[in-house]
């Protein structure tokens, strides 16, 4: 395409491409390593571990879940040796302690079938954490409220603070 000298026609100006700034979580990981996906883990379950009666090996496992989960609507199947592979065990141990968090209501197991009628991977229910986590929600937020009022306080100059 040939430009025209025609003076009436004006020049469209240049399109400039829109810059998207970087999530934080791309920032400290980078885009390759995001590229591979991440699993979502509230800080709760983080900082509720032992609130929630849970061994580092039980969270282990209940991380590798997550990062199966990615649509609420499909609850996570890996099979117990995929699971051992990644956490670097003995598939006993993944059903052991897979027991014990049905046992403590955190997860709930659905055995299926293949379609020849064979058994295949469990299906993970994690309904149970889920519930617990957000029971615990109000607490954080309280604790919140109660760390930004105690730093309101020491910041604001000692005349001029509200008991």
């Amino acid at each position: 395409m040939t430009e025209t000298a025609d003076p009436k026609v004006v020049a469209f100006p240049a399109t400039k491409t829109p810059t998207k700034t970087a999530s934080s979580h791309e920032r400290i990981w980078g885009k390759p390593v995001l590229a591979h996906g991440y699993a979502g883990i509230p800080s709760i379950l983080i900082q509720a571990q032992s609130r929630l009666g849970v061994t580092a090996m039980q969270f282990n496992i209940l991380v590798q879940l997550l990062d199966y989960y990615r649509d609420p609507g499909r609850a996570p199947f890996p099979s117990k040796v995929d699971l051992a592979t990644r956490i670097g065990v003995k598939p006993k141990t993944i059903q052991t302690n897979m027991r014990q968090l049905e046992i403590a209501g955190l997860v709930r197991r659905e055995l299926r079938k293949t379609a020849s009628g064979d058994w295949n991977s469990n299906v993970y229910h994690l309904d149970g954490l889920i519930e617990r986590v957000r029971k615990l929600e109000p607490e954080f937020t309280e604790a919140r409220k109660e760390r930004e009022a105690a730093k309101r306080r020491i910041s604001t100059p000692v005349g001029r603070r509200r008991s």
